[in-house]
């Protein structure tokens, strides 16, 4: 915090900083998170040990001495850092860390500044000179509470002592440096590391601030955070840190952030210019978190118009390869994001309203790398029953131009993101779901792709039948060599081996199978060829009726009861045809 930006304070607006009114200032780049972390954790040890005087207006700054300065020498390595780290975190500490005692003194301090400042501010609300020395107190109190980071073990005390309230309550401190002080702070102490070496601390602590809401706290205060400002920018990166970190604690945040504002405020700020920056980054990891598992928070996004919110970010990709390998990532998220929505049926509704079909198949042919996610957002999209509209949409929009030159030939690593398999196991599901899901003339129209050019679709189809079949076949034999885990029992065993096949090739071969099943009982010309290349290739009709009865009784979640019995009648009965 800078004293003569405190001193500039006014009451109606946030000071300016140096870079405020310059046009081309952009927040920067943060860190990485790990980086972050240990370059904020070296920080508190330091400052707790030396247990640093924080300077007053008129007191010229004190220098860093002792284990501080060393730790922050520049020309140190990161390895010399973490070696002297290691020795300052292993000696017995000598009433230079946070005692119980400590805590309660700097509460206590903390305690008065803040009801001084209060104080001033009302009785001097036109005059800000007069409470300016009362701000640069309260802000660096708050800076020597980061000390309680260091020590998790007094995180109960500090919720015994009333602290929690108090500095919430603060983040809606009219100076927006005081609020971003106790983000920073909140920051520090809900830190995942330091949350781990105190389990008893890390719950009290994430009890006592969801009793306060903190969340809808938070966004509250992101509501008024000027992103053109570095240090608000900080501000917002480190409340997005605050709830990952919750998250990840205990996942019963995810509903909670979610219902306390969390998620409209993410799709706002989505929406914000410019295409890409780094909090934009960090707000589609957050978003990727809520909706992940949480099927209301699914539901909530499609309310919020987050589908065509989605689907507008994305639109940029369908001409313009990302910049850096961080906007690869927002934008590999942002496919995540709409992957996870899609599991939900209203979704899949507004997505096909929403012309998604459109966009993914119009990005599919731009050759660009968003081709890779609209692929795996139209396998989403298509599957299961819930995915009849759009596969029957996908065929008048003229998809099947689309992918069946994607079907025939895998593009080249340099023209694709996703592993060859990953990208073969999409086309397949995709045709896959068309077959099972399209009805009338779109129907008609998906089986006579497969006699065209003298069966050439069925040809590559035996060819992936075989390729995928080896892989399983090797794995298959990598579980039988594996020694017996004598902790599991045989239903478990089962369990994870077939999960171990599954996404070891047979995924795929079950698509790949089940295609050949569905063409071959519609012609006979189709079914000729196929037993032509399996007694060329030495291959037999028993392993793919092998497979598919396998796939009958393991259809997964899609769908319900009746679907999925009905799904089980049909494939049983193409294998009994085959």
């Amino acid at each position: 915090m800078d004293i003569g930006e405190l001193l500039s304070f006014k009451p109606e607006a946030t000071p300016k900083r140096s870079h405020e009114d310059d046009e081309d200032y952009s927040p920067e780049k943060p860190p990485s998170r790990q980086e972050e972390k240990n370059s904020k954790r070296l920080k508190r040890i330091a400052q707790a040990k030396e247990a640093a005087d924080f300077a007053k207006p008129e007191e010229p700054i004190p220098q860093l001495s002792g284990v501080a300065a060393a730790l922050l020498d520049p020309e140190l390595t990161n390895e010399e850092r973490m070696n002297i780290l290691k020795y300052v975190e292993s000696e017995e500490a000598e009433g230079d860390v946070l005692d119980e005692q400590g805590l309660k003194k700097l509460l206590l301090v903390f305690e008065k500044k803040n009801l001084k400042n209060q104080e001033l501010r009302i009785k001097y609300s036109d005059n800000p000179i007069k409470f300016m020395d009362t701000e640069v107190e309260l802000h660096s109190v708050i800076q020597e509470l980061k000390a309680v980071a260091t020590v998790p073990d007094l995180y109960p005390v500090l919720v015994e002592l009333n602290g929690i309230p108090s500095l919430l309550e603060l983040l809606n401190h009219p100076n927006t440096d005081i609020a971003v002080a106790i983000v920073d702070l909140l920051q520090e102490v809900t830190d995942v590391d330091i949350l781990g070496e105190s389990s008893d601390g890390a719950e009290v602590l994430i009890e006592a601030l969801r009793k306060q809401q903190v969340i809808a706290l938070l966004v509250q205060n992101l509501e008024r955070l000027n992103e053109q400002i570095k240090e608000e920018a900080d501000g917002v990166h480190n409340t997005l840190s605050i709830v990952e970190n919750l998250t990840e604690m205990n996942n019963d945040i995810v509903a909670e952030a979610a219902q306390q504002g969390l998620l409209p405020w993410i799709l706002k700020r989505l929406k914000q210019k410019p295409p890409y920056d780094a909090n934009k980054l960090y707000c589609s990891e957050i978003l990727s978190i809520l909706i992940q598992t949480n099927y209301d928070n699914k539901l909530m996004l499609g309310e919020l118009d987050g589908i065509d919110i989605l689907l507008q970010q994305l639109a940029f990709y369908k001409k313009h390869d990302p910049s850096s390998t961080e906007e690869q990532e927002y934008m590999e998220n942002l496919f995540n994001c709409m992957c996870s929505a899609l599991m939900a049926k209203e979704n899949r509704e507004k997505f096909l309203k929403g012309e998604g079909l459109q966009l993914m198949n119009l990005m599919l042919r731009e050759k660009k790398m968003s081709r890779n996610g609209s692929l795996k957002v139209l396998d989403h999209a298509m599957s299961g029953p819930d995915g009849r509209d759009n596969c029957n949409k996908f065929v008048d929009i003229l998809g099947l131009r689309t992918i069946f030159p994607l079907f025939m030939k895998t593009p080249k690593k340099s023209k694709r993101l996703l592993s060859a398999d990953a990208h073969e196991e999409h086309v397949c599901a995709v045709i896959a779901s068309m077959l099972r899901n399209c009805k009338g003339a779109q129907r008609q129209r998906l089986l006579s792709k497969f006699t065209e050019n003298d069966h050439e679709k069925v040809d590559r189809l035996l060819e992936l039948h075989l390729k995928y079949l080896e892989k399983v076949e090797a794995v298959d034999r990598e579980i039988d060599q594996q020694p017996r885990d004598d902790d599991i029992d045989e239903t478990e065993e089962a369990e994870n081996n077939y999960l171990k096949r599954l996404t070891g090739g047979l995924f795929t071969l079950q698509m790949i199978d089940y295609i050949i099943l569905e063409i071959s009982a519609t012609s006979e010309s189709i079914k000729s060829r196929v037993l032509q290349i399996l007694n060329l290739r030495g291959a037999s009709m028993k392993t793919i009726r092998s497979v598919m009865r396998e796939y009958a009784g393991n259809l997964g979640e899609d769908g319900d009861a009746d679907w999925k019995e009905q799904e089980e009648t049909h494939i049983l009965s193409l294998v009994d045809r085959f």
